[in-house]
């Protein structure tokens, strides 16, 4: 009980950290860089700092040895496609479609880790859903073909809903190899971007320079790790649900800080999604065992 605890309180701060990227990364974007640079150099540097502790863990994860690659690769990936579509497009709409991940992880805990749906966590997903078509403003949000930070921001949310049904199913695997990789796996779904797109490396200033290491050893590894923890010790589908506070965050802020206009049904979309949250947090979860699952 007390590690659930932990992992609630974990993972609302780490959605607060999410809901909060906005910020330095349209302030990244304002001193020109792009997107996979922006990510290259600021979850880069941390992933290749940590091969010292990810090869000292070898041991663990080489026991599920293709999970943890594939974890790198859907978390670095999720991660990447979520910082490139804030970068590209609107804030509130990119958080709104990243946002469809917590019915990705339910349907995917249920699907492959045997996860039950019962009638408390079926209402906090269609409270969620609720709350997003408020805030989308219905169909009407849709009329326009989606742009390239749309479809960024769609692949992010399902690889995060991966990344969360894989954190479950690697639970020999220790916190800190699982955080690392993630970053590794950014640095290099980067890295093949920038040399696919062939795009020229910007100037770097040494304030710029240390901006960026700040962020990527403080911000992001703060968020990843506390997210990583949160969803390991959590049902998957619990998880997303709770994580969609990072929502709340984002459109509260880029609402008071970035001039974006707050509408009523704004605000009620926002009351029926943090209702879905406050839902799942006051549950009383038990961790399932995997080889309990049937």
């Amino acid at each position: 009980m007390r590690t659930s605890r932990l992992a609630l309180l974990l993972l609302f701060f780490s959605a607060s950290l999410w809901g909060l990227t906005w910020w330095p990364v349209k302030t990244f974007a304002a001193a020109g860089l792009s997107g996979p640079w922006l990510t290259l150099l600021s979850y880069g540097p941390v992933g290749l700092a940590g091969l010292y502790f990810l090869w000292r863990e070898r041991v663990a994860w080489q026991r599920q040895l293709w999970l943890f690659l594939l974890l790198g690769l859907v978390g670095g990936w999720a991660n990447t496609a979520f910082i490139n579509a804030l970068l590209l497009g609107d804030v509130v709409r990119v958080m709104l479609l990243f946002y469809l991940s917590p019915v990705w992880s339910v349907l995917g805990g249920r699907l492959f880790l045997g996860e039950k749906v019962g009638s408390r966590r079926l209402l906090a997903v269609l409270l969620a859903l609720a709350g997003l078509w408020f805030v989308i403003g219905g169909a009407e949000a849709f009329n326009a073909p989606l742009s390239t930070a749309d479809l960024l921001a769609l692949s992010a949310g399902l690889a995060f809903a991966g990344n969360n049904l894989i954190s479950r199913a690697t639970q020999s695997v220790p916190m800190v190899s699982k955080t690392l990789v993630v970053f590794l796996g950014c640095g290099v779904v980067s890295a093949a971007t920038v040399g696919w797109q062939n795009l020229p490396a910007p100037a770097i200033s040494a304030s710029l320079g240390l901006a960026l290491l700040a962020y990527g050893f403080v911000w992001m590894l703060l968020a990843t790790a506390t997210w990583q923890y949160g969803v390991t010790h959590l049902e998957s589908g619990r998880a997303g649900v709770i994580l969609i506070t990072e929502l709340v965050v984002a459109v509260l802020t880029v609402t008071w800080f970035g001039g974006e206009q707050m509408l009523p049904r704004i605000w009620l979309g926002g009351l029926l999604i943090a209702a879905a949250s406050l839902i799942e947090a006051t549950d009383n979860p038990e961790i399932v065992n995997k080889k309990e699952i049937s």
